[in-house]
């Protein structure tokens, strides 16, 4: 792994995502980009991520379209629709610095379960906008025996009511608890790395990177598919950006949510600025680059982050979208983002597909 490296202090004035003027010619770079991932499926490696990362903006929309093309090639043109539920909100014992559904932390956010009737319609309604994809996700550590049973029961009530795949977001597992949800019929399961190994510490420091890690491992090796993506604008530097990038080309997960920073109050992180929408953009671009195969999973804090750019992101390499809320923060509406498919020409991937 890389090296830790010092994040830039995240200012008011100061954007610690802006790009820096120096670095490689960046027509020779977006030429190589095309050669290396286009034409030869090869991600770009981190010193190459970094570079999109630093393009000048008169390059940004050029670097947009080849990775556009390069999701075209590689992942095909339909797009993957998903819907969360948040089984178990609030009251989680970990301290990550973005999250209002910490313990730790004097937000409005109060702990509360499901049940598994209101899981099963949540699930029929995320279903009906034609999501192949309904995730289960609980703010914990991890699973204890009765988030387990629950999880067990809701799954199988699911999957007796609704034609959909099945994902988890339960926190870190045990081998014991990987297998089961094997057994369920999980179809996939997420765990985000949140941010780089470098900078992780300043993140969250009630577990550390390598367990999140050792989760993912896994997971793969289980069998079900495996979720893993990023949260930005949480501090790091363009450079942790692309060590992140490059972390989770190691890892080859199936699928990476891309979340941009939505301050919440209370948080340690409640200050900070959202992501700029051009570095946004460039993040989404390189990501692309760097992971050519991989569904790309438009996320949590878009809708403030990008506003009427979103659009531009799903020309710039996204090929999968969440669909209506957050686990504590407002979406767009399913309505709204299927019009934005439909007025793009982006067929929604059948469930069929999927299987």
């Amino acid at each position: 792994m890389t090296a830790p490296v010092t994040a830039h202090p995240v200012s008011a004035t100061v954007s610690p995502q802006a790009p820096a003027a120096a670095g490689p010619d960046p027509a020779a770079l977006l030429a190589h980009a095309r050669r290396e991932v286009l034409e030869g499926g090869r991600g770009l490696d981190e010193a190459g991520v970094l570079a999109v990362l630093r393009l000048p903006d008169e390059y940004l929309n050029e670097a947009l379209a080849l990775a556009h093309e390069v999701r075209m090639r590689w992942c095909g043109p339909e797009v993957e629709v998903e819907g969360i539920i948040s089984l178990k909100t609030g009251g989680c014992p970990e301290d990550c610095h973005f999250c209002s559904q910490s313990g730790k932390f004097d937000s409005p956010v109060r702990s509360a379960w499901l049940d598994v009737p209101s899981l099963v319609e949540a699930a029929r309604q995320t279903a009906a906008t034609g999501a192949t994809e309904f995730c289960i996700v609980a703010a914990v550590r991890g699973p204890d025996a009765r988030l387990m049973s629950q999880v067990r029961e809701g799954v199988a009530a699911i999957r007796a009511a609704v034609e959909i795949n099945i994902a988890c977001s339960l926190g870190m597992l045990t081998q014991e608890q990987v297998d089961e949800l094997t057994e369920l019929g999980v179809h996939r399961y997420n765990h985000n790395l949140e941010t780089s190994r470098s900078h992780f510490p300043k993140v969250v420091t009630t577990h550390s990177w390598e367990e999140r890690w050792e989760t993912c491992e896994m997971v793969r090796a289980a069998g079900m598919e495996l979720c893993c993506g990023a949260i930005l604008g949480v501090g790091e530097s363009l450079e942790q950006r692309a060590e992140l990038a490059a972390q989770l080309a190691v890892l080859e997960p199936d699928e990476v949510p891309l979340n941009f920073l939505n301050p919440r109050p209370g948080t340690p992180f409640g200050d900070y600025p959202p992501v700029e929408p051009r570095d946004a953009l460039r993040a989404i671009a390189a990501f692309r680059l760097a992971l050519p195969r991989t569904i790309l999973r438009y996320s949590g804090g878009r809708e403030i982050t990008l506003g009427d750019l979103e659009a531009q992101g799903m020309l710039g390499g996204i090929n999968a979208v969440i669909v209506g809320n957050y686990l504590t923060t407002l979406g767009r509406p399913a309505e709204s983002d299927l019009k934005m498919l439909a007025d793009l020409s982006m067929p929604i991937k059948s469930l069929q597909a999927t299987l």
